[in-house]
């Protein structure tokens, strides 16, 4: 019975082996959060079966002793928030790079504290007979959406070796382990969502000459800057603007095309908030704000975070055409926001306005008016808090992927530090 068992795991009844290898290693913090590289040291147990035979897909398992870096004195990491992957490399009578991933398993981490990263696994199909030697290598530590890169910084040992005997064994029926979710921001690659939904040029007409109210924008995909507490990252997501017009002013709805990705932590319900500046041209100058609710149920672990629509009261300063494009988008969520910078913007909608005698509309809070818009004077308004664990918890939606449209918007450590 263990013999079959062995078998159907995809190794031999040769006795698995652990062995530890420490390792020097250099840990770059995610880029613009302003920490200095780290120098630390890393100690990995690599488990693996002593013996195999040619055409075994083999079991191994990286076990950390010891990471080689602490959690930055900037948040609180909440427990199962990190997540670390890496490479083993194989060598001797085969070469291969081995994918190892871990799952998103750990402690609370306070500020400061060591780093408690869950086991990473991975397999090994072996093709050739003799000694493969097993050497642990590059790991990235995924916490929040963000990552940290270490490298060895001197040549590491073997940390077990594999004897493998000619002879056609049967392969491991398990799955090659999933990877990371983290691996596509790290990239720094974030995919172009594409509108499936059929949407009419670009509208132009007055509610008054031509008897229009409604007035459908086209789907721009914009490309976004987004700067949170502990970093930065850039996204694409695809926008659409539209109008409906009563009286002299004009009702605006912005609509993100896709839903969004899955939150890595539990947000209580009204706690997110989204608003952006409608970007004026043409004719007209200036922004107008627009906004949408609140998140109104708890978001939980793994579900989706959805943008809803922006609302806003556009109200021309100017006779002619005059354009809409999608502008600064602001995310407050748990005390603290995030700001998304267009970086280059383009025409949604195309409006034939006529110059409104009354101030602009649509904006709250400290505004003034330019050619009919609202602009919020002093910049975005950044919200505080004296609770000291919601400013915790801010850390940990900065950290949160958003996909608006379809992108991934992953706030990587940038400009700004908690201290």
């Amino acid at each position: 019975m263990l013999t079959g068992a062995a078998v159907l795991l995809g190794v031999t009844a040769g006795p698995a082996q652990a062995a530890e290898v420490s390792y020097a290693t250099k840990c770059v913090p995610p880029s613009g959060i302003g920490l200095p590289d780290v120098l630390g040291t890393t100690k990995v147990d690599i488990t693996a079966p002593a013996t195999a035979k040619v055409g075994d897909t083999v079991d191994v398992v990286w076990k950390f002793t010891q990471a080689a870096s602490k959690n930055p004195d900037i948040i609180d990491l909440p427990a199962n928030s990190v997540q670390p992957s890496g490479t083993l490399k194989a060598a001797g009578a085969q070469t291969a790079d081995v994918a190892m991933t871990g799952p998103r398993e750990n402690p609370a981490i306070p500020k400061g504290g060591a780093m408690t990263l869950s086991d990473m696994k991975g397999t090994l199909k072996l093709t050739t007979p003799g000694q493969v030697t097993l050497t642990p290598d590059a790991y990235v530590v995924n916490a929040l959406s963000t990552d940290t890169r270490c490298a060895p910084t001197e040549t590491v040992q073997p940390a077990a070796t594999i004897t493998v005997t000619a002879g056609e064994g049967s392969s491991s029926t398990s799955p090659e382990p999933s990877q990371s979710e983290s691996q596509s921001p790290s990239s720094s690659t974030s995919p172009t969502a594409s509108a499936s939904a059929s949407v009419s040029p670009s509208a132009s007409g007055t509610g008054d000459a031509s008897g229009q109210t409604d007035f459908t924008g086209k789907v721009v995909d914009i490309p976004y800057t987004c700067a949170s507490p502990i970093g930065e990252k850039k996204a694409t997501s695809p926008i659409q603007v539209n109008a409906s017009k009563s009286g002299g002013s004009y009702a605006l709805t912005v609509q993100f095309k896709k839903s969004v990705m899955d939150s890595p932590i539990d947000i209580p319900a009204n706690k997110v908030k989204p608003t952006m500046q409608v970007v004026l041209g043409g004719s007209d100058e200036g922004t107008v704000k627009v906004e949408g609710p609140t998140n109104p149920a708890a978001i939980k672990q793994g579900a989706p975070i959805e943008i809803p629509d922006l609302t806003g009261t556009y109200k021309p300063g100017a006779t002619g055409e005059s354009t809409l494009s999608p502008g600064v988008l602001t995310i407050e969520a748990l005390g603290t926001t995030t700001t998304c910078t267009p970086d280059s913007t383009a025409v949604s909608l195309t409006l034939t306005t006529e110059e409104q005698t009354s101030g602009a509309s649509g904006g709250t809070g400290s505004s003034s008016t330019s050619g009919g818009a609202t602009t919020t004077s002093g910049g975005l308004a950044e919200t505080g808090s004296g609770d000291h664990a919601t400013l915790k918890a801010l850390g940990l939606v900065a950290g949160t992927a958003i996909l608006l449209g379809g992108a991934v918007f992953t706030f990587m450590p940038g400009r700004r530090r908690l201290r």
